[in-house]
């Protein structure tokens, strides 16, 4: 007599692609850190700043304001949370660390490109409108360098992407060495600076780096140098963040 034996059933793994847009929905359910809180800061800098160009009546000349900045520190402060925060609960969802590591920087990516070219078209408002009305300039950071519009877009993408690419790191680090590997490294990075500081003082290389930048195209150290750093700090936060344990 036999007995009938019928193989395990097993369930099928979702497709990577379909996990890895699941895990953008994860980040975008921070959509007021991820949109509102930049738009909605930048606005309020805005209409600050435009009042009081308003009733200086400033005729000498556009004056900077600095609060495009926010935009920087908020993009900082999103990517921070996704690391620390955000990266513990995906693994509790059994997502892989691939996959969230994917998924996180094809967020930062898109975030990057969409911020950028907001940027750059009120920048060219801005630009052809005498600086609103009232010789400000808020958002055009990159035409005190260049005149070429590529070349602002690219840079204003590039900057967004190593900010998203610094705290990626940061938090890579954070995860797998907690607060003490985080001052380590920070203690290390400002070690490395200040002794290269020293030997080009030393060797009075001072003149030499300032016209290297001064004769580069623009595009050099505008995009192509913030977009290596930027490849090379995603590159070490997934270096460091595939052997983190949350």
């Amino acid at each position: 007599m036999s007995i009938a034996t019928t193989a395990p059933r097993t369930v099928p793994k979702a497709p990577t692609r379909s996990r890895i847009g699941s895990v953008l929905q994860l980040h975008t359910v921070a959509w007021p850190l991820l949109i509102a809180w930049p738009v909605g800061i930048l606005l309020i800098s805005f209409l600050i700043s435009f009042t009081i160009y308003a009733i200086v009546r400033n005729d000498e000349g556009e004056g900077f304001t600095g609060s495009v900045f926010s935009v920087y520190g908020f993009v900082l402060a999103f990517y921070l949370q996704s690391m620390t925060q955000t990266f513990p609960f995906a693994l509790g969802l059994s997502v892989t660390r691939r996959e969230f590591f994917t998924a996180t920087t094809v967020m930062a990516l898109a975030q990057s490109a969409i911020f950028a070219i907001a940027l750059q078209l009120l920048s060219v408002v801005e630009s052809a409108t005498n600086g609103w009305g009232v010789h400000m300039r808020m958002f055009g950071i990159a035409r005190y360098f260049t005149d070429s519009a590529a070349v602002q877009l690219l840079a204003l993408f590039a900057t967004l992407l190593l900010t998203s690419s610094i705290a990626m790191l940061t938090g890579a680090i954070y995860q797998r060495w907690r607060t003490t590997g985080l001052l380590a490294s920070l203690t290390g990075l400002f070690g490395v600076l200040g002794l290269s500081a020293i030997v080009i003082t030393w060797a009075s290389w001072w003149p030499a780096i300032g016209s290297w930048f001064a004769d580069a195209s623009r595009v050099v150290p505008m995009a192509l140098l913030p977009l290596a750093l930027a490849i090379a700090c995603i590159a070490g936060a997934w270096v460091t963040l595939r052997r983190a344990t949350p």
